[in-house]
Order: C-alpha cells, then sequence, then structure tokens
C-alpha cells in the first residue's frame, strides 16, 4: 500500500486495537481511490475500445483530475480529444498532456462554469457512431457542469432554488425541476452525444447510487415531464413567483414547442453504458474483507446510514452494548459496518462535522464500557467546518476528558465536537482524499 493516508496515524494508534481499526480504514480510502478504481475498469473495458475512431474524454466533479489520469495512463494517444471541470484553485500544476483541465466554482456555480461546460458540449458534439465519449462523473459535478438551457440565465435557477428552499421543497423535487431548466441534466448530455457511443465512469456520492440524482444525472434517463414542473409549482404556490424565464420554459415545454428531458426506453440510451466504479458499498465490503484478515467476525449492517447524527450515534451505542453482553447479532471479537450519511442540524456556534458529533455522541453513551471502539470518517477528508476527516473514540474517551474538567455534553449541545475531540487526542486527519463515496463508519467489539 503506498504512504498511509492518515497522517496522525502515530498520534491516535495508542493501541494495537485502534491501530487495526485505522488500517480498515486505510483499506477503504485506497478502495475508493479515483485514480485506481477507473484505472482497474478501464484495463477490462479498453479491450473493446480498437473498434472505436475517435475516443473523447470528458468529466466533472472533485474527482474528475484523478480519473483522467488513469485514462491516460490506459488509453495514452488513443484519446483524440479530452477536457474536465475542477474546482477553481484545485488543480495547481496539470500532468495530463490530452485532457484539459477547465475550472469551474463550487458550491455556487457561476459564468466561468457555464463557459468550461460549453467547451465540454463543444468537443463531445458533432460525433459518430463510429466515436466514443468517455465521461467521468463524481462529487461535484453537479455545480462544476452547469449549463442554463437557452433564455435561462444563472441569477434565474438561483432565484428558483430559493424559493423552492424557503418554501420546504426536497431535494429529489428541486432536482427534478432543475433538470427541466437545464441544458445539460437529466439524461440531455447523452442526447447531446448521441449518436456517437458513450461509457460513463462514476464515482458515486449519493447514498443508494441513484444514478439520476448522481450530478443530477446528466447520462441517464429522467421519468420526470414538464407537466410535474409545473404540479410542483403549483404546490408551492409559485406559478406567479418563479422567474418569468423559467415559466416560458415550463410552458413551452407543456405545449410541446421543447423537447423534455429524455426518458428510459429512449433509443439514444442504447449507445450509454452508465458504470460506477466506487460506491459506499463496494468500499464497506473492501473494509469487511480487511477486518476478516485480522480474524474478526464482520456485519454490513447498511450503506444507507441517514438520520440527524448525535441520534443515530445513540443507536450505533445501543449496538455495541449489545455485542459487549454477548447477544449477538454476531459475537466478539467483530466489526460491524455503516455507510451513508447523516445530518447535523445546527444550533450551536462550535466546530465540528456529521462524524465527529455521531463519535462524540456514542463516545458520551459507551462511556466506562470496555473492549469498544468507534470510528467514522468522511471519505472526502473533510468533516463538515473543521479539518479533521472525523473520530476515533472508545469506552474511556469521555474518562478522559472528565478528567480534565470537560463536559461532553456541553459540547455537543454545542455542536463543538471538534474542539472536545482535539482535546482528548480522538481526531482523525487525512486532509482532502480527492474521493468522495459518503461517509464510512465502523465498530470494534473485542
Amino acid at each position: 500500500m503506498n504512504a498511509k493516508k492518515i497522517l496522525n496515524w502515530d498520534e491516535v494508534s495508542d493501541t494495537k486495537e485502534k491501530a487495526m481499526v485505522l488500517d480498515i480504514i486505510e483499506t477503504g480510502l485506497e478502495t475508493a481511490n479515483p485514480y485506481s478504481s477507473v484505472y482497474n475498469m478501464l484495463s477490462t473495458l479498453s479491450k473493446d475500445f480498437k473498434k472505436f475512431n475517435k475516443i473523447v474524454v470528458i468529466g466533472f466533479g472533485k474527482a474528475s483530475y484523478r480519473m483522467a489520469l488513469a485514462c491516460e495512463s490506459i488509453l495514452g494517444e488513443r484519446i483524440f480529444d479530452g477536457a474536465i471541470i475542477v474546482p477553481k484553485g484545485s488543480i495547481k500544476l496539470s500532468e495530463l498532456k490530452k485532457i484539459k483541465v477547465l475550472e469551474g466554482t463550487h458550491p455556487v456555480p457561476t459564468e466561468i462554469n457555464v463557459n468550461s461546460a460549453g467547451k465540454l458540449l463543444e468537443i463531445s458534439g458533432g460525433l459518430t457512431t463510429d466515436d466514443l465519449v468517455i465521461c467521468l462523473i463524481s462529487g461535484g459535478g453537479s455545480a462544476l457542469f452547469t449549463y442554463p438551457a437557452e433564455g435561462i440565465t444563472l441569477e434565474d435557477k438561483q432565484e428558483m432554488t430559493r424559493l423552492l428552499l424557503a418554501a420546504g421543497s426536497t431535494i429529489q423535487e428541486i432536482n427534478c425541476i432543475r433538470k427541466h431548466i437545464s441544458g445539460v441534466k437529466g439524461g440531455q448530455l447523452a442526447r447531446h452525444i448521441y449518436p456517437a457511443n458513450l461509457v460513463s465512469l462514476i464515482l458515486s456520492d449519493v447514498v443508494g447510487d441513484d444514478l439520476s440524482s448522481i450530478a443530477s444525472g446528466p447520462t441517464s434517463p429522467d421519468p420526470y415531464t414538464f407537466k410535474d414542473v409545473y404540479e410542483l409549482f403549483e404546490k408551492y404556490h409559485l406559478v406567479d413567483r418563479v422567474p418569468k424565464n423559467i415559466m416560458k420554459r415550463v410552458l413551452d415545454g407543456l405545449n410541446g414547442k421543447v423537447p423534455d428531458t429524455p426518458k428510459p426506453g429512449d433509443k439514444i440510451f442504447e449507445k450509454v453504458k452508465n458504470i460506477i466504479v466506487a460506491n459506499n458499498i463496494g468500499t464497506l465490503k473492501a473494509m469487511e474483507e480487511k477486518a476478516k484478515s485480522y480474524g474478526l467476525n464482520t456485519m454490513i449492517l447498511t450503506s444507507y446510514l441517514e438520520g440527524e447524527a448525535r441520534e443515530v450515534g445513540r443507536v450505533i451505542a445501543s449496538i455495541a452494548k449489545q455485542l459487549v453482553n454477548q447477544k449477538g447479532p454476531i459475537l466478539p471479537p467483530c466489526a460491524i459496518f455503516f455507510g451513508g450519511e447523516t445530518t447535523v442540524t445546527l444550533k450551536g456556534n462550535g466546530r465540528g462535522g456529521r462524524n465527529q458529533e455521531m463519535a462524540l455522541s456514542v463516545a458520551i453513551a459507551i462511556k466506562g464500557l470496555k473492549n469498544t471502539i468507534f470510528a467514522s470518517i468522511g471519505s472526502d477528508g473533510i468533516d463538515g467546518n473543521s479539518d479533521a476527516a472525523g473520530a476515533i473514540v472508545d469506552g474511556q474517551t469521555v474518562e478522559k476528558a472528565l478528567q480534565k474538567n470537560l463536559s461532553p455534553i456541553k459540547y455537543l449541545e454545542n455542536n463543538d465536537s471538534n474542539t472536545f475531540l482535539k482535546q482528548v487526542n480522538s481526531l482523525i486527519y487525512t486532509g482532502p482524499t480527492g474521493t468522495n463515496v459518503n461517509d464510512l463508519s465502523l465498530l470494534l467489539v473485542y
């Protein structure tokens, strides 16, 4: 394995069991590596690429640079043209030879993003049935690859999103509407590339891997229609309030003046392969195999972990107590894995993130419990508004804090998990990892 991704390994691995947990997390981060994920997939797929005339590579997302490096390693001179969009300032000096690096702002798109997206459309359009486009998609792709539909401005999109959020609409509803005012989301990139062949290599940052949700599904079918969009505007009493350019497009769509997003069964998708190269469940499985190599009994409990971080922490602590008392679901020594993405409802003004808040909640609930360790990290290496990836705690973490006159519950109430965990030497630092397959959590009972 390469150099360790956990930067403060020596400081936090003060027992052999903690070192084992960190080693299992390292395996997860290595598995979710964008370069190796794409390299391994293309090593197999590229055997079929000899039949194509031109190969064009496009990409967008936080991991697209390392994904593009893997493309060049495998395909080299076979690449006819290429360009990717990365977050502004994230790549100082590109090592890519055939694929250009363009920039976009993230998380709020600006005109830079629209210009960069236009260049991607330029090089991926006008191709024939003998050509291939490889599209590299990763987290952050939706904002970076922004290209409003004709007649709609970025300001229109921002105002619409503001109105929808204020009205209490769900993220799924917002995405349904976004796709219909975009020129590329909801399968429209696939329509632009047709009749060329399209292979999308996707690093999933969406719980459950719904293709239509990852970067707003530019290469996958969209089951929703302009009628659905209009009904959502009615539901939230926004028909007279959304920007007039957006309303005009929706009405034009209803009247058949502009085409709807491509639907499941559309002929364009006969030329499309969407392949997930790395995701949360695949990463958890690799971590599970590593745990087995240590002789542990293992179980992946879920890769759909959602909910309020501190509440989820209490549930995980209750599982720990069950395991310590040898009441199942498996017997110690054992590791139970969780993946997904919890949320934090901010009430205080502290520093932290969902993984640290969950770890602090677990630490409070397992106080005094022997032979129990819990660790959780954001796979992108940045948890919340802190510079830590996550944390590792055990049954003694809170006892150590009490000896220093620290009140863990006060820190939790102030959403200040980072400050607390730093004082008991429980933070995990990786720096930005260049990947994102959601959060990785592990409960060890030995």
